[in-house]
């Protein structure tokens, strides 16, 4: 191989620094902007002509950027190291964009940064190591040997100024002659520039990066008042509440909200549970979904940042004498378990569930439940709010969020390169981790039934949905304002004892109205508050779902 490209150096004359600029730019902008450019052109919605002739014209726009952009920044002693970085950066973003329909954002950029080595070595394929292959290291390979001939620096210097000068007059008439077009694309549809590699990383990692600049802020204390109204709680044995947090999992495919397929079949026979089938996430990525709806923050409202150092639900039931636990199985509380009693989950149990894995079954979560009820003494009397975070769904490696047991539908997708699987193949893998997932909060709220030291609740929300396919999408992550209802509309169930619902009839009741009204993780915080009887200034009536009815 070496021989091979030894030859093939000898055999090609030197080009100049400019004209080599100019060959990375053709490849950055042609080759591996695929997507972009069938995107920008539905959009676009011309005739068939016209629009032959605006991509014609983005390419070579987009092309003549680039060029300009290494003109500038590419030198005899850095060309090469330079170009490598790029082809390697715009390759890699590509890859999500062109086979995904993945847009490089900020939020993407972040969820990036705070994956964990599982997660990321899902995203790993075959189909992943040909593109790198032929897109990215053959690339290299090829501008390695590119010879490059050597010029005085002030020759080197006029033909930069006089080439910029040419590309930024072409370009200017280029956007002048078609300007309509390039102001309704990049005006009306903005998010479209997250689908250019390797500018979308560059400019969403800027924004990210400002974000990690801010100076560290101190701890706001949140919800100092918070207290247990004790004439309601009287009399009454404590309350013990258990909050699940879901992962990708989307409302449509829960048979509980009209799904063909059956894949709640254990909850559907849960007596007395209350489906709320219009429930919408606070983000499309977990990083912002789950600090978010802890924050006390409607979605509208949401500051990333003060919620990074403002305290959150957990805190405020703290506040009030609640202890507080926090079971994970997921990459992470994103900040939001920091204060509270942090589960470890034993051995034993670690042995049964996350052996010869990367990563646990969520039945890991259902025993670790258990296993803490049963470490509380008997003589403590402490109210409990209990939170497990699932692995859920959590794509693309959706056939190992199931077991044998609970993979009713086959064929499936048992590969993390899911947009190579046919399609029905890959919604019978993602449907299999809901029925695991329908298992899971079933055993949940047995556990719960069978508990007669509390009054017992449960309350189920996923953080976001998931695209497979739809659209030419995958997994999540997308902008908000764009994202299909696959990655926003998510399931949300509660349960609650005998013993709660005889003690609070009005809150039942209150609740059951809502059903079919639009809810979801804006309420969580008011409305959890309220369930445990807790008062507060923080607790927002308009949010409240408790106080959205008379005599509750």
């Amino acid at each position: 191989m070496l021989n091979f490209f030894s030859q093939f150096r000898t055999r090609l004359r030197p080009i100049s620094l400019s004209r080599f600029n100019l060959i990375i730019a053709v490849w950055l902008a042609i080759a591996l902007n695929f997507t972009f450019y069938r995107q920008a052109l539905i959009y676009a919605n011309l005739s068939s002509l016209k629009s032959l002739m605006f991509g014609g014209t983005l390419a070579l726009v987009l092309t003549l950027y680039y060029f300009v952009c290494l003109q500038i920044l590419s030198w005899q002693w850095n060309k090469k190291w330079l170009a490598a970085i790029l082809l390697v950066i715009a390759g890699c973003s590509a890859y999500f964009v062109n086979s995904m329909g993945i847009m490089i954002t900020p939020e993407q950029i972040q969820n990036m940064m705070q994956t964990d080595r599982t997660e990321a070595m899902n995203l790993l394929s075959w189909q992943y190591l040909v593109w790198l292959a032929f897109m990215v290291i053959l690339p290299i390979a090829i501008m390695a040997v590119l010879p490059v001939k050597k010029e005085p620096i002030l020759g080197q210097l006029w033909k930069k100024v006089a080439s910029i000068v040419v590309a930024l007059v072409i370009v200017g008439g280029a956007v002048y002659l078609n300007y309509i077009n390039f102001t309704s694309l990049f005006r009306g549809h903005r998010e479209v520039k997250n689908l250019i590699s390797p500018n979308n990383v560059f400019s969403s990692g800027l924004s990210y990066y400002k974000k990690l600049s801010y100076k560290p802020l101190p701890l706001v204390q949140y919800g100092l008042d918070a207290k247990r109204n004790i004439a309601v709680t009287a009399n009454q044995k404590a309350k013990l509440m258990v909050l699940v947090v879901g992962e990708t999992a989307r409302a449509e495919s829960f048979s509980l909200n009209g799904y063909r397929k059956n894949t709640n079949p254990e909850l559907a026979k849960v007596e007395n549970l209350i489906n709320f089938t219009q429930a919408s996430s606070c983000g499309t990525a977990t990083a912002v979904s789950v600090p978010c709806m802890f924050s006390g923050m409607p979605r509208k409202d949401y500051d990333e940042r003060l919620a990074s150092h403002r305290e959150g639900l957990l805190d405020v039931a703290q506040h009030a004498g609640y202890k507080v636990t926090w079971i994970e199985n997921d990459s992470g509380c994103k900040g939001t378990c920091d204060r509270v009693n942090n589960f470890v989950i034993p051995d034993d149990i670690k042995k049964k569930y996350c052996e010869n894995r990367d990563y646990c079954l969520d039945g890991v979560l259902l025993e670790s439940l258990q296993r803490y009820l049963q470490s509380i003494p008997a003589t403590d009397q402490t109210p409990q709010l209990v939170v497990l975070h699932q692995i859920g769904s959590h794509g693309p490696a959706y056939y190992q969020r199931s077991t044998a047991e609970f993979s009713p539908f086959q064929p499936s997708c048992n590969t993390t390169a899911i947009q190579s699987c046919e399609r029905s193949k890959l919604i019978n893998s993602y449907d299999n981790s809901i029925v695991y997932t329908d298992h899971i909060l079933s055993e949940v709220i047995r556990v719960l039934a069978n508990n007669d030291k509390y009054q017992t609740g449960f309350w189920y929300l996923s953080d976001h949905g998931e695209s497979t396919g739809e659209n030419g999408l995958y997994l999540h992550g997308a902008p908000y304002a764009l994202a299909p209802s696959q990655q926003t509309h998510i399931p949300m169930m509660m349960w609650f004892s005998p013993e709660w619902r005889s003690n609070h009839p009005q809150q039942v009741a209150c609740l059951l109205q809502q059903r079919q009204a639009k809810r979801g993780q804006d309420n969580l915080f008011p409305t959890l508050l309220s369930l445990l009887d807790i008062d507060s200034q923080v607790i927002q009536p308009e949010l409240n779902m408790l106080a959205q009815c008379a005599n509750t």
